[in-house]
């Protein structure tokens, strides 16, 4: 577990995707950055890429270890150096869905994937492939859409938004069949997937993020030593 920054910036889940496999950053971080994603989070191959011409991978991309989803506006070459770089190691495709955001819209594990109401229904059975996921579940939390913004889980225990119920915190718990506590980030963010960047490896968070966060997520995520 460390934290860090990207470009100054704590919300570094906003530009950063990773699974337990690759990473994938904007262009143009330091090489100690990357040292630092490559030691932390255990990844095979970190990538440096935009998404549809911008740096927020982690807005745009979402998957799990088996795929990755990209959206419907991703360039050509950028889908060429995904599938150059990290094409052997798991399913890169492109889902063709009005909402382009899909990171912000789609959070999974091994064993399922939650998607926002804002994705059409008739795609559930795609992300299912794609993602080699048993379970797919499309709901809002806490009357918001945005799930993927409100929930990091990973195949060791997840950390949400604080304005979930207990009876939404159990339902996460049943879908992904892990442990899922609440918690913020970056002192006091609600909306935790910006600044946490995590696999079952390891977890990087904003730099903002306080000593009593800190623990929470460790605790969370089950980090292990």
């Amino acid at each position: 577990m460390d934290v860090m920054n990207v470009f100054g910036n704590p919300n570094i889940g906003v530009y950063i995707f990773a699974n337990n496999k690759v990473a994938i950053v904007p262009p143009g971080l330091p090489d100690k950055d990357i040292d630092k994603i490559r030691e932390v989070l255990g990844v095979d191959v970190v990538v440096e890429t935009e998404i549809a011409g911008m740096i927020i991978n982690g807005v745009m991309v979402a998957g799990n270890d088996n795929g990755i989803l990209l959206p419907r506006i991703v360039r050509a070459e950028e889908v060429d150096t995904l599938r150059r770089k990290i094409g052997p190691l798991l399913r890169i495709e492109i889902l063709e869905s009005k909402s382009t955001a899909l990171g912000n819209l789609i959070v999974a594990n091994s064993n399922a994937a939650l998607v926002s109401t804002l994705i059409e229904e008739k795609l559930l059975d795609r992300i299912k492939e794609v993602l080699g996921v048993d379970k797919v579940k499309r709901q809002d939390l806490a009357g918001i859409p945005t799930v993927g913004s409100m929930l990091v889980v990973t195949n060791r225990g997840g950390l949400v938004h604080p304005g979930v119920s207990e009876e939404e915190q159990r339902s996460l718990q049943d879908l992904f069949e892990v442990s899922i506590d609440v918690g913020t980030v970056n002192f006091g963010v609600y909306f935790v997937r910006a600044g946490i960047v995590a696999n079952d490896k390891g977890v990087l968070v904003g730099d903002e993020t306080t000593g009593p966060e800190l623990m929470k997520v460790k605790q969370a995520l089950n980090i292990p030593e």
